[in-house]
């Protein structure tokens, strides 16, 4: 039987499949914990550059598998929810900490926590076709997947909560608006798109870009910041990565990272 999430690791980019297509990509409990193991490989793997997640089929992911959540006796829905975020979370977190720029090719609809996946993505691409919505209070839930942490934080705290509360669903055009994804483009084409920029990407500074990610996403305050910010620039200034740049930028040539 084929993994509910799939890994490839070819040229530098770890490709990670939602590989439920018959299920709208949904997540149930062997989901979560495939995941979780794909997410891991991706930290475990040498050679990891980039990341791409994608969904097998019509839909990037539908979020939660309601019908299996609702199999479980009423007592046994807590543990089943707890033991499926457990490792959604801890697979996010992973996905998140990595170096390695990690980009969403949404190649159709992502809602709940498939819209999470999106808004945890350093990068995505969005298929013209694609739809997002969140949809948890429509059926009585709340937000998990990290839903919670990164829309208010990308899209603003009125846009996040009217999603929310209302269930709005945005177009991928109204999506690129709002500055949930980088970029549309044909459904045929997402893949490709996505491809190209991740083999741009694995020719980078993995290692500058793994601190600027660390940068960009800090809760710290203002002069935290700033010293964290002078600390790593000058930390990051004595690695061959920083030499090969500043050489290739004075001698007027493309620079060929260390991999």
């Amino acid at each position: 039987m084929d993994p509910t999430v799939k890994f490839e690791l070819s040229d530098g980019v770890a490709w990670v499949t939602l590989n439920r297509p018959a299920s709208a990509n949904t997540l149930d409990l062997q989901f979560g914990r495939d995941l979780l193991g794909a997410a891991e490989r991706c930290l475990g793997s040498n050679g990891v550059r980039a990341v791409v997640i994608t969904g097998a089929g019509k839909a990037f992911s539908f979020g939660g598998d309601l019908g299996a959540m609702m199999m479980n006796e009423a007592g046994a829905i807590e543990a089943y929810l707890r033991e499926l975020t457990t490792n959604l979370h801890a697979a996010i977190a992973v996905f998140c900490g990595l170096d390695a720029p990690v980009i969403a090719a949404v190649n159709g609809t992502a809602a709940g926590a498939g819209m999470g996946l999106v808004a945890m993505a350093d990068l995505a691409i969005a298929a013209e076709g694609a739809k997002f919505s969140l949809a948890y209070t429509a059926v009585g839930l709340t937000p998990d997947g990290s839903t919670s942490f990164f829309l208010p934080r990308s899209l603003g705290t009125k846009r996040a909560m009217e999603l929310v509360l209302t269930n709005r669903a945005l177009s991928a055009a109204e999506a690129l608006d709002w500055g949930l994804v980088n970029k549309v483009v044909p459904d045929a084409e997402v893949v490709e798109e996505a491809r190209k920029l991740a083999a741009r990407l694995t020719a980078g500074p993995l290692k500058a870009f793994g601190q600027a990610k660390r940068l960009m996403r800090s809760e710290a305050p203002l002069k935290a910041q700033l010293s964290d910010e002078g600390r790593t620039i000058a930390s990051q200034a004595t690695s061959a990565e920083a030499r090969e740049g500043i050489e290739a930028f004075l001698a007027k040539r493309k620079p060929v990272f260390p991999r």
